[in-house]
């Protein structure tokens, strides 16, 4: 495969930013490319498996607690905000149906430098994303061990030493057991995945069904406490419970048809996702009370069982919130794998690392490396604060993927593209505004830690990846 820079001069401005041809990214990926295993059905369930995680089971109460039953439409509003970045991987995802998400849009539309500093950040987005969910994985098999046995691992191996542990032997064992799935290959781990995905939507519904049987109307009053300003609170700490379509994008090279199937898959998953985010906080709201909800660290299982009865719900959530973050984790760490494969194709990290196993037709060895690492990181390393970094690296990955959408309407408008995202560069731009928005609002701190990783970022590009890349050489 030919990998050309756009015209341009030989300065070094024009080598930080030259950018990868889109016609010959796409007619040949590197090395012949990822085994196309998967078909619309798997790549929607990846997608609601990367967004109904803990949240929908922990969210609610937050929500509850800044906007009372308004809670509804703060779902609705956060749904909204996700859409307009959806429906720009969409296009994206279907026109340039290659490994590596936001890192490889960025690469054709902006240039070599942006895309290193994008795949560097969802690296560690990703990374960190797993291993604080694999140490929420840990403390809610204590739940369930604990609501259905009455008994709970012993501390010092349940968690991590920042938590007065030795070793959080459960989070460590469930990145193994993820990581060995998908080395067996992305038909092998999308269809574990649909399996999690069916058994959490089915408790999901069960929930549905029995909040609306026993529903009480007069719990929604007052219905806005807080007002519009109430609603608008609890949709910017709701928005994180819908982060994760994105993944879907990562997997395009896998896509058995990739032009129609990303796009149904993209937005498919999302509009799912939204559906049962507001028939259950609409069941929640009418099951219990606001101060019930917002009071209670499991919202879902305190509405069934203060509003309907059911003592051993607590039991059945517990498992539900289980099965949930466990294919969250298969989905992200899915992802991180796949970019990190992009970048090390590319030349911009070792490239050895980006050989693709001829019996999985996955990139295994790579697969082996991070899983492990991020293991021992679930194991022992603080990370209350670190995981805050997944939500700037989100939205800074949607600010880029929505500018890249508007860059290519205009320097590449005869393009095919199997879907083109409405109102272009409107909706990208309302895209763009509430991610920046969502960004402004997170603590200094948070900044700090994403400019620090950023700059280790521009010194490994620097000593290596500019030097190695293979659009040069």
């Amino acid at each position: 495969m030919t990998t050309t820079p756009v015209p341009g001069g030989g300065g070094l401005g024009s080598r930080l930013f030259a950018r990868r041809s889109l016609d010959s990214l796409v007619a040949e990926p590197e090395g012949g490319g990822l085994k196309r295993a998967v078909g619309p059905i798997q790549l929607t369930a990846l997608g609601i498996g990367a967004v109904i995680g803990t949240g929908i089971f922990v969210v609610i109460g937050e929500g509850a607690a800044l906007a009372g039953p308004a809670v509804v439409l703060s779902f609705v509003l956060a749904a909204l905000a996700c859409a307009f970045s959806a429906l720009s991987y969409a296009e994206l995802a279907s026109s340039i149906p290659v490994s590596g998400s936001a890192y490889t849009y960025t690469y054709v539309t902006l240039g070599e430098l942006v895309a290193f500093i994008i795949g560097w950040d969802l690296v560690l987005e990703y990374g960190v994303s797993v291993a604080g969910i694999a140490v929420g994985w840990g403390g809610n098999l204590n739940a369930f061990l604990d609501s259905a046995l009455g008994w709970e691992l012993p501390e010092a191996i349940a968690h991590s030493p920042e938590d007065g542990g030795v070793f959080n032997l459960p989070a460590v064992l469930i990145v193994l057991a993820i990581t060995a799935v998908l080395i067996t290959g992305v038909r092998e781990s999308a269809r574990v995945n649909l399996v999690m995905v069916v058994i959490k939507m089915s408790i999901l519904v069960f929930f549905i069904v029995i909040a609306f049987a026993n529903f009480n109307s007069g719990n929604l009053t007052p219905f806005a406490p807080e007002g519009q300003d109430g609603v608008v609170s609890a949709a910017a700490v709701i928005f994180f419970a819908f982060i994760g379509f994105d993944a879907i994008s990562t997997g395009s090279e896998e896509a058995r048809n990739p032009k129609r199937d990303l796009p149904v898959a993209i937005l498919s998953s999302l509009a799912i996702c939204t559906v049962f985010y507001v028939l259950v906080s609409l069941g929640a709201v009418g099951l219990a009370s606001t101060s019930q909800l917002s009071g209670s660290d499991a919202p879902l299982a305190a509405a069934l069982d203060e509003g309907a009865g059911i003592t051993w719900a607590a039991a059945l959530l517990s498992f539900g919130a289980l099965v949930a973050i466990t294919s969250v984790c298969l989905v992200i760490l899915f992802g991180q794998t796949r970019i990190f494969y992009a970048m090390c194709r590319d030349g911009l990290l070792p490239r050895e690392l980006a050989r693709v196993n001829p019996r999985f037709g996955t990139p295994a060895l790579l697969t082996v490396i991070l899983g492990g690492l991020i293991s021992i990181l679930a194991a022992l390393v603080p990370l209350s604060e670190i995981v805050k970094l997944v939500n700037i690296g989100t939205l800074f990955a949607f600010v880029l993927v929505n500018a890249g959408v508007i860059i290519l309407k205009y320097t590449r408008p005869d393009f095919p593209r199997s879907y083109r995202v409405p109102l272009n560069p409107l909706l990208p731009l309302l895209g763009i505004g509430f991610a920046v928005y969502l960004m402004l609002d997170l603590p200094a701190t948070t900044w700090w830690r994403f400019a620090i990783w950023l700059v280790l970022g521009l010194v490994i590009y620097f000593a290596y990846g500019y030097r190695n890349s293979r659009l040069r050489n």
